[in-house]
């Protein structure tokens, strides 16, 4: 697959260049507009100064913003790799973990981002407010200067247009083990833009919103790679959980794309009314199941059909989207192009037949080389090619993917393979609406494990229990119901499903 332009930064000079006054990032948090000759100059001071911070690779910590999309690209200006770090779980932790993971010092991040997450300081952080307070003249000149060289020769200055050089390192999300490091070339990042945009045929529209948090594959790719290649302009907000300021800024600064995890697009569309989203051409759902209830909400309120996808941190992110004139709710749709699909048995590793469920493996050029410093991990996620996912779908005579969940959620219990998210599916359809749910495994010293089920407010256990047996096996059935208020979320707004266990079995523990 050819790309029609270098690197992932080389596509940002081409759209500075061709547009130079057209707004690249609206930040709606400072309420600052930035222009793209603006944002190649800020990116060009910004990396000389990284260059004399750190060789190899620096830190990120910054939000959905105008900074933050500025310092992931004058990293690649720099010749260095962004290192993503998660500020939402645990800040100061993964700034450790990522350091020592990832062999950097420099991390740079913002007092204002520190103060919201209580985080503390820490030895090796660098303020992006102080970098750009303590500019002078000189290098503010010579960046402007720098930005009128010919594109060919600005690019040159960048390093050498290798697609197979790191673009950037994320961490997988850690909701159920340890994050692993992942690292993504350009080729991997460039095939997923060029191929998604194609495939949903995105190249006309000209505003997209960008809440998704960077240190996410789906925010870094979509929010913030996708609109500074594709020229368009990012609306961007740093906290997608104030749902009410995001439905307003969706009303009043029209976006056309629209791309969210469920969680986000049902809070925003519940704090808005009907005609809000009238801007609204294409909205796609992923990271978590999109559930009907949530499609309907949208098809009923503002007439938008919610388009849902799949990807991994591994597979920069996306591996499948339902086409835009074939939509099949329910499914995680057919593959993109560029990349392949495969289904096979748990045991035998044979090829699954159409409708057979199985683990899914994808191969592209979307596909990561492996995870950083861990040959064997590497090895064993990926063999000639093929990721394996971790996940179980199978796809049905259409070509369409549909996800039974992951292999490490589902329980072994008197000898039966039970899907978690299973049973969550059937606790969420038998509850009110208002009540979230969600299944977790603990240990039983009879059978081995045991499935308790959680909500945020109490039920009628009784009478759910008896809804539940109706749907679902008897080795299924929840042996246990506890209320936990406040349910764990990950920054990109799926359920920390290992917080939460812990939580469980502590509040068990203290019986």
């Amino acid at each position: 697959m050819g790309y029609t332009a270098g690197m992932l930064h080389h596509r940002f000079i081409d759209q500075a260049r061709k547009q130079a006054d057209k707004i690249a990032i609206r930040d709606k948090s400072t309420g600052n507009d930035l222009s793209y000759s603006r944002a190649l100059v800020a990116s060009l001071i910004l990396a000389r100064r990284f260059r004399k911070l750190e060789r190899g690779r620096i830190g990120i910590m910054l939000p959905t913003s105008a900074g933050g999309a500025l310092a992931v690209a004058a990293s690649l200006l720099a010749g260095l790799t962004p290192v993503m770090i998660n500020y939402s779980t645990g800040a100061a932790k993964n700034c450790r973990y990522a350091q020592k993971q990832c062999d950097f010092k420099v991390i740079i991040t913002a007092r204002a981002l520190l103060e919201k997450t209580g985080c503390e300081e820490l030895p090796d952080m660098v303020f992006i407010e102080d970098i750009l307070a303590s500019l002078g003249g000189y290098e503010k000149a010579l960046a402007f200067i720098k930005s009128k060289l010919p594109g060919s020769l600005l690019k040159r200055l960048s390093g050498t247009a290798d697609l197979e050089r790191p673009a950037v390192i994320l961490f997988t999300s850690g909701s159920e083990k340890e994050p692993k490091v992942v690292q993504l070339s350009h080729r991997n990042i460039l095939s997923n833009i060029d191929s998604f945009s194609r495939m949903m045929d995105i190249y006309e529209m000209d505003r997209l919103l960008a809440v998704l948090p960077y240190f996410h594959v789906f925010g870094l790719t979509i929010n913030l790679w996708t609109p500074l290649c594709l020229g368009m302009t990012a609306i961007a907000y740093a906290n997608p959980l104030e749902f009410k300021t995001v439905a307003k800024i969706i009303k009043d600064e029209k976006p056309q794309l629209l791309v969210g995890t469920p969680l986000f697009l049902e809070g925003y569309a519940r704090q808005s009314e009907a005609g809000d989203f009238s801007s609204v051409e294409l909205t796609v759902s992923g990271a978590d199941k999109c559930p009907e209830a949530l499609r309907n909400l949208y098809r009923e309120k503002h007439g938008l059909e919610i388009f849902e996808g799949y990807g991994t941190t591994e597979t920069s992110p996306v591996i499948s989207v339902n086409p835009r004139n074939n939509n099949k709710p329910g499914s995680i749709g057919v593959a993109i192009p560029g990349t392949e699909i495969k289904i096979i048995n748990i045991d035998t590793g044979e090829d699954c037949e159409s409708g057979e469920t199985g683990k899914i493996l994808v191969k592209g050029d979307g596909v990561m080389q492996g995870y950083l410093n861990d040959v064997e991990e590497s090895h064993l996620r990926i063999k000639s090619g093929w990721y394996d996912t971790g996940d179980l779908g199978y796809l049905d005579e259409d070509g369409f993917l549909w996800h039974k969940g992951r292999l490490k959620r589902f329980v072994k219990i008197g000898g039966e393979m039970i899907s978690l998210v299973m049973v969550e599916e059937t606790l969420n359809s038998v509850t009110p609406e208002e009540v979230d749910c969600c299944a977790v495994e603990l240990p039983d010293a009879k059978r081995g494990s045991r499935i308790v089920g959680v909500t945020n407010k109490p039920i009628n256990q009784q009478e759910v229990s008896k809804k539940l047996a109706a749907e679902l096996p008897n080795l299924a059935l929840p042996k246990k119901y506890v209320v936990v208020e406040e349910f764990p979320y990950m920054g990109s707004g799926k359920a920390d499903f290992r917080t939460l266990t812990r939580i469980v079995q502590r509040q068990e523990e203290a019986k």
